[in-house]
């Protein structure tokens, strides 16, 4: 599928709505938008065994609309799953720890 973006060329913005779970696993539900479209997903992080690791499940209305952009659905999984863990997003000001 040549005619898809690069995973390194991607502009994604990724939002954090809601986060519930234990210590040791996490789901996140959120939105990332990327070419002025915002796209819902639902995720499960992991914490422990391994390291850090998230997953990430997209619908197919989702999919669909990613590749109409001419992106590679994959590679925009894995660009959200490095800001994911990486802790590059935006969270709700409810869910900030107080400083």
């Amino acid at each position: 599928m040549s005619y898809f973006r690069k995973k390194e060329d991607l502009e994604v913005e990724v939002f954090i709505t809601k986060s519930f779970g234990g210590s040791v696993a996490s789901k996140i539900q959120g939105y990332f938008i990327i070419n002025n479209e915002s796209i819902k997903f639902t995720s499960i992080a992991f914490g422990r065994i391994g390291g850090h690791n998230v997953s990430i499940k997209l619908s197919n209305v989702a999919i669909a609309k990613i590749k109409k952009m001419n992106i590679d659905p994959e590679n925009l999984q894995l660009a959200v799953q490095r800001k994911l863990i990486e802790g590059d997003v935006n969270l709700p000001e409810k869910m900030l720890k107080p400083e």
